[in-house]
């Protein structure tokens, strides 16, 4: 009798383990603690995890992008509205961020660092896509407020599902805090639903394809925990979490680099009709400009910048 009870209970705590992880999979890398913070919140901070090497090879050829010295194929280098005065090249508009480095490989080998990866799997299992890249460069903002990032799910612009099978890893290239504008989230929120998006309706004007969750209102303005960070620290987060950043009230640039990350098993969506449709246009518009192509899907846009990482590429 002690004997079927015993298998009773050991199936029963399996089974409220797997029930209790939505979020995650796995615990060789995460701690229970880690584990059961990223359920709960949606996202975790993993400090010190990407050396200063590193980052000093990041900042290296950063600037040499925005000083045209390299070219990237398929690369997207986004000014901000309201600043004229550039880190690199004066007589240009400040870079804000570029994105789609995937043909880079020295910015590349961020996505591919192991001590990201095994965290990575936590989330997104074994088969892992890099989907998306950013450096992330927030300007000082020239008084109109236009460096903050309005509050967003990032899964808005994302065609592929489900959901819990996708993360980011944001690494801060130097402090980050609330002088230079640091992550703001809401713990939690990622347990909720994608909601619409729009352009706010911000006196100083908005970057481009800046989208933020519509009629964001007082209710959904606590709790809110800034994330300071310093150089090398990483944090996780899924895919709903709201999120934002503030300005950048001091006189230097802030650096973040950041990949999402998608398990090779996630499957794509028809976003018509659906909250995401304004997002799907504009990133098309943005397409046929840049390229040159017509005829292309939203999710087609997703599979050209993809790139396996890790494991095989099942769907995506």
């Amino acid at each position: 009798m002690w004997i079927h009870r015993l298998v009773y209970v050991g199936v029963y705590s399996f089974i409220s383990s797997f029930v209790s992880c939505r979020y995650t999979v796995g615990d060789h890398v995460l701690t229970s603690e880690q584990r059961h913070f990223y359920e709960d919140n949606g996202f975790i901070l993993i400090k010190g995890l990407v050396p200063e090497e590193d980052i000093s090879r990041f900042r290296k050829e950063f600037e040499r992008i925005c000083r045209k010295e390299v070219k990237v194929p398929g690369l997207v280098v986004m000014r901000d509205v309201a600043i004229a005065k550039s880190e690199f090249v004066p007589d240009q508009k400040a870079v804000t961020k570029i994105q789609d480095f995937q043909e880079c490989p020295e910015l590349f080998r961020y996505c591919t660092l192991a001590q990201i990866l095994k965290y990575v799997e936590c989330f997104t299992g074994p088969d892992i896509m890099a989907m998306h890249t950013m450096l992330i460069n927030k300007p000082p903002d020239a008084g109109k407020m236009t460096s903050r990032h309005p509050m967003h799910q990032d899964l808005h612009y994302f065609p592929f599902r489900p959901a819990e099978r996708i993360v980011c890893a944001w690494t801060a290239m130097e402090r980050v805090d609330q002088r230079n504008g640091c992550l703001v989230v809401l713990p939690g929120s990622h347990t909720g639903t994608l909601q619409e998006h729009d352009y706010p309706d911000w006196e100083g004007g908005v970057n481009k394809a800046y989208h933020g969750v519509k009629n964001f209102g007082p209710q959904q303005q606590q709790p809110r925990v800034h994330l300071e960070m310093e150089q090398g620290d990483t944090v996780f987060f899924h895919p709903l979490l709201i999120h934002g950043s503030g300005m950048n009230t001091t006189q230097g640039f802030r650096k973040a680099i950041s990949c999402h990350y998608a398990s090779s098993q996630c499957h794509y969506i028809d976003v018509e009709g659906t909250s995401q449709e304004n997002i799907g246009r504009e990133v098309l518009e943005m397409a046929a400009k840049k390229y040159h192509v017509d005829g292309l899907s939203f999710s087609d846009t997703w599979a050209l910048r993809g790139r396996l990482v890790q494991g095989d590429r099942v769907s995506l």
